[in-house]
């Protein structure tokens, strides 16, 4: 009896998957199947379904960091750019957004909710979390205390790299010796401590060295193969004035710009947008620093300086002359900054800036042998609201049915606004009613809700896009050093 219902059981079961597969297999008409939305929706279902997992080492590795790109700053800069080329803007998308693979980011460092770029860039080079304000060391070091660091170094992807016969280098928008691109080469106690003027006499005299005269002795001497951004202050003393007549920092007489010439007899050392375009990839190595501090905004650019995407580029040309392959940081490091101003303009700007130069990059190299991973270190409190109307102007007042929406004491606000930042006031009596050309203006300051000096980064995940060689290993949502595990898997860097 007791078999006979086992077989009862089995038959019915059967008989029910049968149906199930049948009706999945005939399906149902679906009467909006002409609409453009549905038939969007089934093209892109057959291009997932294509897509197949490329499981094999990579050749090359780009890891792309947009300082400071939360999934809002993303949204917000794909209806800017789709707005500047004449669409309604939501409808846009930007080059990361083509990339397969994708998973989230979780920022925290090891003491904070609220995550810095030295922790979270440290993370993603190293492999493991640390704490907030230290370069590429481990959580036992105590942020400036230069005698914790020894024995606490956490090897970077940079180094190994180098040591494994591949070309290296790093791209950034802020100084080259700010915390993101600091991580790739440099351990330190304290972020700050990019010159010897940064640091005090103690660490030096206890054997730190600062962040400058690292990237000069990277790797034994023999230094970063390309070199492009910001930080030209850093590298020369303070009696030195340097040709934009900028003074440098440095208070130990150094000139580590002449030092590096020095070590690199057959490399290139440029600092304008002329010396760059004239650059031969060919050569040696490449040192560039195009500002006294950071890179001008993108916005304020007019080619007086390379792009973020020439400078990206240029790096891969230099590189991809290695038969053994290359691994590249570029980072986006003034989203960041005009965010923490509250300036919306400048941060939408500088991330369509950044989603140029990684259009190049997957332009450029083959999706069978270079990996390319676009994330950021942290996001911010940017947000989008009030129920604007589809294609109203990102950067404009909120309306809804072409009416302006007010908030409850009747004044207008701007789609865009940050938690906290210097937009705010005392009082909602204070609270300006903007026009629409006062928002419209690059210089525009988006109004927040606590009134800082400076915006705040905020505690929330960031996204990952990815492509290439080990791309499909991004899944879900990861621990941010799981970065370096991927780009490690990829490249064979560490036992």
């Amino acid at each position: 009896m007791k078999n006979h219902k086992l077989l009862l059981v089995s038959a019915v079961t059967a008989a029910l998957s049968g149906c199930a597969a049948s009706t999945q297999t005939a399906g149902v008409d679906a009467p909006q199947k002409n609409d453009v939305w549905y038939q969007q929706a089934q093209a892109d279902i057959a291009k997932a379904k294509a897509n197949k997992p490329i499981d094999k080492p990579a050749k090359n590795v780009i890891l792309f960091v947009g300082d400071g790109m939360s999934v809002g700053t993303i949204t917000a800069a794909r209806i800017f750019e789709g707005q500047r080329q004449g669409l309604m803007g939501e409808e846009y998308k930007l080059a990361m957004e083509s990339m397969p693979y994708v998973a989230l980011s979780k920022t925290y460092n090891t003491d904070a909710q609220t995550p810095d770029s030295a922790g979270t860039a440290s993370a993603m080079v190293t492999g493991v979390k640390t704490k907030q304000g230290v370069i590429s060391v481990d959580d036992n070091v105590k942020r400036g205390f230069c005698t914790t660091v020894k024995g606490n170094e956490a090897k970077t992807a940079w180094e190994m790299a180098a040591e494994k016969g591949l070309s290296v280098g790093v791209v950034s928008t802020a100084r080259i010796t700010h915390a993101t691109p600091a991580t790739s080469y440099a351990h330190s106690a304290d972020r700050d401590w990019e010159s010897d003027a940064s640091m005090p006499n103690i660490a030096k005299n206890q054997g730190c060295v600062d962040i400058a005269q690292q990237l000069i002795g990277f790797n034994n001497g023999q230094g970063m193969d390309v070199v492009f951004g910001g930080g030209r202050r850093e590298f020369l003393p303070t009696t030195v004035v340097d040709p934009e007549g900028k003074k440098g920092k440095r208070k130990d007489g150094k000139n580590l710009v002449e030092q590096w010439q020095t070590m690199h007899p057959s490399g290139e050392y440029v600092y304008d947008k002329t010396g760059f375009d004239a650059i031969d990839p060919s050569a040696d190595k490449i040192f560039g620093l195009f500002e006294s501090s950071h890179m001008q905004y993108e916005a304020d650019r007019r080619n007086e300086e390379p792009s973020l995407a020439e400078m990206t580029s240029k790096a891969i040309d230099v590189l991809a002359k290695n038969q053994q392959g290359y691994l590249l940081m570029v980072e986006a490091g003034r989203i960041d900054h005009a965010h923490h101003d509250g300036n919306a303009a400048r941060a939408l700007a500088d991330t369509v800036a950044y989603d140029d130069a990684i259009k190049a990059a997957l332009a450029k190299t083959d999706p069978q042998d270079t990996l390319i991973i676009v994330t950021a270190d942290h996001a911010h409190t940017f947000i989008s609201n009030g129920y604007s109307d589809r294609g109203n102007p990102i950067l404009g007042l909120s309306k809804k049915n072409g009416k302006y929406n007010l908030d409850a004491y009747g004044k207008r606000y701007t789609t865009l606004s940050y938690g906290n930042g210097p937009g705010a006031v005392a009082s909602a009596a204070d609270r300006p009613n903007p026009s629409e050309d006062e928002v419209t203006k690059l210089d525009y300051r988006q109004q927040s809700l606590i009134k800082l000096d400076s915006e705040t980064h905020s505690g929330e995940d960031v996204a990952i896009f990815a492509r290439g060689p080990e791309a499909y290993l991004f899944q879900g949502a990861v621990e941010q050093n799981y970065i370096f595990h991927v780009m490690n898997e990829a490249l064979g860097l560490a036992k």
